[in-house]
This record gives structure tokens, C-alpha cells and sequence, in this order.
């Protein structure tokens, strides 16, 4: 009897061998182990990696700076100070009217790209804009302009005409053998006092 009772011993014992080689190593936790309560540090280190984990990425974003208000009226207020100098075009079209008004851009206006004192002039945007001061509408470009008008000779010209290079630059008949035009970069609104080349003029049926 006592042969038997051993030999169910043995075998119990080796199921039990069995049964702990079959827990994996993680789950093998001893009651010390539960019971030992972290530090501190270990603790902080282990709520960081889960919130650096569970947060989501924030899309990136720029600051963006409000707009000066201050800055852009004192610039409206400077360019309005720098043309309130500038007389409006006379009541009634004249040649002596148009040079009068057309003087005044001399020297203030740059040569660009534009139709406007505010921005710069052309050549063909400085007759536009001076011609639609007397209610007289031109198309830009200095062909185009020049073929709203009547070809004249140089001793018929008289102020107010216009004087055309074909295909080159387009300015404003002075009377007196130069003429008020805006001439390439770099420089203003000016009047020449000697025209160059051959050029054309062109009297507009106004």
C-alpha cells in the first residue's frame, strides 16, 4: 500500500514539473513582485511613455502676425500727401490744358508697368491715364493708341499731340520740338526738349 501511494506522489509531482515548464517566463510573477510598489521615478517614466504614445501628432502651424494697420494708413497718408500737389485736369479739353496736367507727373511718377501715379507709368499707360483726365479713352499699347489719331507732319504738331515711335514708345507733344513722356526703368516721368530719331506725329480726333 504504501508502494502505491508513493507512486501516485511521483506522478503528481511531475505534473506539476510539467505544468510550470509550460507558463511562459512573463507570466511567472511572485507574490513579492506584485506587492513591491514602484518608485517614484519609475512611475513618471512609465506615464510619459504612455502619453507620448496615446497623443496624437499636432499638425504643424505658423504664427501669423497681424496686419499693421498703423503702417498701411501712414503709407495711404504719405502717397496722398506726395500727389496733393497735383491739380485735377482743367474743366475743357485743350493742347496747353493736357501739357499742364501732363507737367505735373514730372519727376514723381516711375516708369513701369502701370496705368496709375500710384504705382508707376508706362509709356503708354502715362498718355492713357493723362488723355482720361479729359474724359478721352486710349487703349494700352503705343501702336494701338496711335492708330486712333491722324498722321501729321512735324510742323502741324502743335501741343498736345502725340509723338510715336511705331513699335518703340509712344509721349506727348510739347509744341515746342520736345515732348513729356515716361522713358524706360530706372527713371521717371520727364520732359525731353529734343526728340531723337524719326519719330511720327499723331493728332487725335478729340
Amino acid at each position: 500500500m504504501s508502494s502505491i501511494v508513493a507512486k501516485l506522489g511521483a506522478v503528481a509531482a511531475a505534473g506539476a514539473l510539467i505544468a510550470t515548464a509550460a507558463i511562459p517566463a512573463y507570466a511567472s510573477v511572485t507574490p513579492a513582485q506584485v506587492a513591491q510598489p514602484q518608485s517614484a521615478e519609475v512611475q513618471t517614466m512609465s506615464l510619459v511613455s504612455t502619453v507620448a504614445v496615446s497623443t496624437p501628432a499636432r499638425d504643424g502651424y505658423a504664427v501669423t502676425k497681424p496686419r499693421p494697420v498703423i503702417a498701411v494708413k501712414a503709407a495711404s497718408v504719405a502717397m496722398v500727401n506726395k500727389y496733393a500737389g497735383i491739380a485735377p485736369p482743367a474743366q475743357s479739353y485743350s493742347g496747353a490744358a493736357l501739357i499742364a496736367y501732363a507737367a505735373q507727373f514730372v519727376g514723381l511718377v516711375p516708369y513701369g508697368s502701370g496705368n496709375s501715379p500710384t504705382t508707376s507709368f508706362s509709356c503708354d499707360g502715362y498718355t492713357q491715364y493723362v488723355f482720361a483726365g479729359f474724359g478721352i479713352s486710349l487703349p494700352r499699347g503705343a501702336d494701338h493708341q496711335a492708330r486712333l489719331g491722324v498722321r501729321i507732319s512735324q510742323a502741324e504738331a502743335v501741343a498736345g499731340d502725340l509723338v510715336y515711335w511705331p513699335g518703340q514708345h509712344i509721349g506727348i507733344y510739347d509744341g515746342a520740338g520736345g515732348m513729356y513722356n515716361s522713358p524706360t526703368w530706372g527713371r521717371y516721368v520727364e520732359h525731353v526738349d529734343k526728340l531723337w530719331g524719326s519719330p511720327l506725329f499723331v493728332r487725335l480726333q478729340v
